[in-house]
């Protein structure tokens, strides 16, 4: 049984007024995403970590920081359902992506050697990227909150606990690193979201990210998709999520290169919406290189 503050974490409250020129992220100093907002942000950027995703979105919708990072999906475990499921019922948009490599380390304190752990802390995204080296070395998994963390708490933890993060959260909470390079899969990377009130305008190399749940009738996929690819649209991503509202029924989130204000776009989209019981543009984006 693991612990409730374990999966929860104690991070930081809402973001008061005067954090409004800040970046919000969720987790702790050191986790993958304040490395991913340095990446986009530049490395003075003012970060704010908040302990869940929910505090992340509800701190842009009440305009208490300019802008947000978020977890969307990883090469390896693929989408992060918090995420998808909250650009679904809140008021964000995205307004920038960009991918983050990642590199997952085992941390111990600075007197324990490796032979001495047997039980690993992380975030259940992490814990699922290093299975195959959990399960080699016989530990046991716990989930926490945060990759980052997962490291915090190592200073109260016995000698037979680890945690796995970045070598850049050993550093930042005084830990060792006992193992480099962890992650079942050396091409791991994380897609990040940038969040904001009002999405990016046209760049002319650009992405767009919609929610749609399709009519409960033979081909209604297919007439939707086929929409796109008669104005020659790329898709880059399609994936489906439960609506929460009936068993078996699903919501779509899909991406495709082009601006919404793109003429083949506004098109696309005027006759999907005319096929979906529900349509939502959540963002049109700059596209983020590896």
């Amino acid at each position: 049984m693991v612990d409730t503050h374990i999966l929860t974490g104690q991070g930081n409250r809402l973001p008061r007024k005067d954090n409004r020129g800040k970046i919000a992220f969720q987790g702790e100093r050191g986790a993958y995403s304040e490395a991913a907002a340095y990446k986009y942000f530049g490395p003075s950027t003012e970060l704010l970590p908040l302990r869940t995703l929910s505090e992340v979105f509800h701190a842009v919708e009440e305009r208490e920081v300019r802008s947000a990072i978020v977890p969307v999906e990883n090469s390896l475990e693929g989408s992060v359902s918090e995420t998808y499921d909250l650009l679904r019922t809140t008021n964000v948009k995205v307004r920038g992506e960009v991918n983050l490599r990642i590199v997952h380390c085992l941390i111990a304190r600075p007197n324990v050697a490796l032979k001495d752990v047997k039980i690993v802390y992380s975030h259940p995204q992490a814990l699922g990227q290093t299975r195959q080296f959990i399960e080699k070395r016989h530990l046991t998994p716990q989930p926490t909150y945060d990759t980052a963390g997962s490291v915090m708490m190592l200073k109260e933890a016995s000698k037979s606990v680890a945690a796995i993060a970045s070598a850049h959260a050993a550093e930042i909470y005084g830990m060792k690193v006992l193992k480099k390079g962890i992650e079942d899969n050396h091409n791991n990377y994380t897609r990040f979201f940038i969040l904001s009130l009002r999405d990016a305008p046209k760049t002319g190399s650009d992405k767009t990210s919609i929610i749609f749940s399709a009519k409960h009738i033979p081909g209604s996929l297919y007439r939707i998709l086929g929409e796109f690819a008669k104005r020659n649209l790329n898709l880059t991503k399609i994936e489906s999520r439960p609506t929460r509202r009936t068993p078996w029924e699903y919501n779509f989130y899909l991406d495709f290169e082009g601006h919404r204000t793109d003429k083949k776009c506004v098109d696309a989209l005027k006759q999907v919406q005319k096929k979906t019981v529900f349509l939502k543009v959540i963002g049109s984006y700059p596209k983020a290189e590896l």
